[in-house]
């Protein structure tokens, strides 16, 4: 299961533009894209799901060389990203204006959604296809032109997506790709960001480089989308159906590698039900193993990934926790990990793993469950587990989460819903309608009647 290899690509590359030359591009692309009508521009879009099922081979392909992606990983990225792109383009009638007359003075109001500009996309190597169709699809609808940041981990997984989605018939300039080196990454974030012509960013990520993202966006007044890491827990109730829960929790945990941000990472147990559990999980464990499932693990990024995330076993195992299955290293990744009685004295119990790794903590009861969860200074996604859907749904209610799912994995998204996070996963959403209020500059005109002449 080695990580990098070279690959061949039939042609399609897109031109890999500096900062200001993509900026620029876009920028003079602006005027006749935004005059579009919505529809015109949603018929676009509509065209980019067949141009992503061309390029499956070659994404499938690219992703594996660059960043270990497995078979099935890319194929659940693909088949998202073009729900995101069906759902994105049936929001256009939400760009209409809005026409409201007062009926005592007769004054017309127009409320209207209008484009921004130049949209500035950063997009990480963990969701390439998905996350970069979800970073560009909504700017493009509401008639904005976008420069995508791609990452320097998966440059040639970007170019591809972005060249895939221009075949599609957008005009010259409209979507544009930046790729840089790792060197050089902080300093081109920076003039992207500085560029005039650039009106909207957003930002898909780890929080301490969202951090310096929002910093820049701050100096310049201009609006920032944020997603950033998590840490998820998976709450199991002492009514939870317990194979219904450690389904979850395989996928949550394990899909990708545990390398996305929705991940599964604190899994919170009940004490009444604590042993169950874990002896369930532990079962299901014994089927899953990185180096015979390579179709559906895949290696990790990079091996310092895999080590950053061993040292975390190490360190939990040598301050208590018991090594419930797996921390092996294997060639490019780490085997599915679960450790046991996790405790605020271990790193694991701060840090985004983000890796193969599951980490039980037993609980009195739902308070104590409660109180845990929302000691996390992270707050992407959470699930909570019980047969009772009136008590789960009292502690969604408090969960301090951007987004809760009940009886269900926390690695789930829904085009038509807002994603996005609270506390030090960030800010704005994704999904949904919010994507017309991220992406464009809501607009009062008012059309007065003739002023009377004023009495002294």
């Amino acid at each position: 299961m080695g990580h990098a290899r070279a690959v061949r690509v039939k042609a399609h590359d897109t031109p890999v533009l500096d900062a200001d030359a993509a900026a620029d591009k876009a920028a003079a692309a602006f005027a006749p894209w935004s005059r579009m009508t919505p529809a015109d521009r949603a018929e676009v879009l509509l065209r980019m799901p067949d141009e992503l099922d061309r390029a499956r081979g070659d994404l499938a392909e690219l992703a594996a060389a660059e960043v270990g992606a497995s078979r099935s990983w890319i194929d659940f990225n693909l088949d998202l990203a073009k729900r995101k792109l069906h759902f994105v383009a049936g929001l256009a009638a939400e760009l209409d204006d809005r026409r409201v007359q007062d009926p005592d003075t007769g004054k017309m109001s127009i409320m209207r959604r209008q484009a921004a500009g130049v949209c500035l996309g950063m997009v990480p190597w963990n969701a390439p296809i998905t996350l970069g169709v979800r970073a560009v699809a909504g700017p493009l609808l509401c008639g904005n032109t976008v420069v995508m940041k791609g990452s320097e981990l998966c440059p040639r997984t970007h170019q591809r997506l972005v060249a895939a989605l221009n075949a599609a018939g957008l005009p010259d300039g409209v979507l544009n790709c930046v790729i840089n080196t790792p060197a050089d990454a902080h300093d081109t974030m920076v003039r992207l960001i500085a560029h005039p012509c650039i009106r909207r960013i957003n930002f898909t990520g780890s929080t301490r480089v969202g951090r310096d993202v929002a910093m820049e966006a701050a100096r310049h007044l201009k609006p920032v989308l944020l997603e950033l890491s998590g840490k998820a827990p998976l709450i199991v109730l002492e009514d939870a159906d317990l194979e219904a829960a450690v389904d979850a929790a395989c996928f949550g945990a394990f899909f990708n590698q545990g390398q996305i941000c929705m991940s599964t990472e604190w899994i919170i147990v009940v004490q009444s039900v604590a042993d169950a559990f874990v002896t369930r999980f532990e079962a299901r464990l014994a089927n899953m193993n990185a180096t015979s499932n390579p179709e559906y693990f895949g290696p990790m990024v990079s091996p310092d990934a895999a080590e950053r995330v061993h040292r975390l076993v190490e360190d939990a195992v040598s301050k208590g926790a018991r090594l419930v299955a797996g921390g092996d290293l294997v060639d490019g990744g780490l085997q599915p990990t679960v450790l046991d009685g996790i405790s605020s004295n271990m790193r694991v119990f701060h840090e985004e793993a983000f890796g193969p790794l599951a980490s039980i903590i037993r609980v009195l009861d739902t308070e104590e469950a409660i109180s845990i969860a929302n000691a996390s200074e992270f707050g992407l996604n959470a699930a909570v587990f019980s047969r009772d859907l009136a008590a789960a749904q009292a502690v969604a209610d408090v969960l301090e989460y951007g987004v809760v799912q009940i009886n269900g994995p926390t690695v789930h998204d829904d085009p038509a819903m807002p994603f996005g996070g609270m506390k030090l996963s960030g800010h704005g959403r994704f999904g949904g309608k919010t994507v017309i209020d991220e992406f464009t500059e809501t607009r009062w005109i008012a059309t007065h009647q003739s002023m009377r002449p004023r009495v002294s």
